[in-house]
């Protein structure tokens, strides 16, 4: 097998070209992670995501769920929620469903994070079947300057 040498703007283009190329793949994994929930739920309930000054507001359609089957995991970089619509059983028995759409079983949405929050002020509450995520933003630093204090550890030589 021969050895090829890259000269250094040809290194400089491949490094460029694999950067590229890695940024790439992670957008295509954070839309897969987007359309596709998680593979174990049976459906995915609709998302509404607003931003104002100071937080996101993630509104999510959950009718007939209550809280005891919502699951929400919430790191910097994603907000998961999950959980199980139970089906109500009927006190006549039924014979048959002539239609049914509604949504029953287990379910997921996986919704990525472009900005920076604080997850731990991160707040939740469900009013008529709709889930209110409340993901505080913390303050952008970058740009701002900081005065740093400096500490003269110097020992005066002359005095000894």
């Amino acid at each position: 097998m021969k050895t090829v040498r890259v000269a250094g703007l040809e290194r400089l283009e491949l490094q460029r070209l694999r950067d590229r190329v890695g940024r790439l793949f992670a957008a295509l994994q954070e839309a897969m992670e987007v359309e596709g929930p998680l593979a174990s739920a049976t459906w995915a309930p609709p998302v509404d995501l607003c931003e104002t000054e100071k937080e996101l507001h993630v509104r999510m359609e959950l009718p007939g769920v209550s809280v005891d089957h919502i699951k929400i995991y919430l790191t910097n970089e994603k907000l998961r929620v999950s959980g199980e619509k139970k089906r109500q059983v009927p006190r006549n028995r039924i014979t048959s469903h002539l239609c049914s759409e509604r949504n029953y079983g287990a379910f997921a949405r996986i919704v990525p994070l472009r900005w920076t929050i604080n997850v731990k002020a991160a707040s939740a509450e469900i009013a008529n079947g709709v889930l209110t995520i409340h993901l505080p933003k913390t303050q952008d630093r970058r740009g701002k300057e900081f005065n740093v204090t400096i500490t003269d550890n110097n020992v005066d030589k002359e005095r000894d």
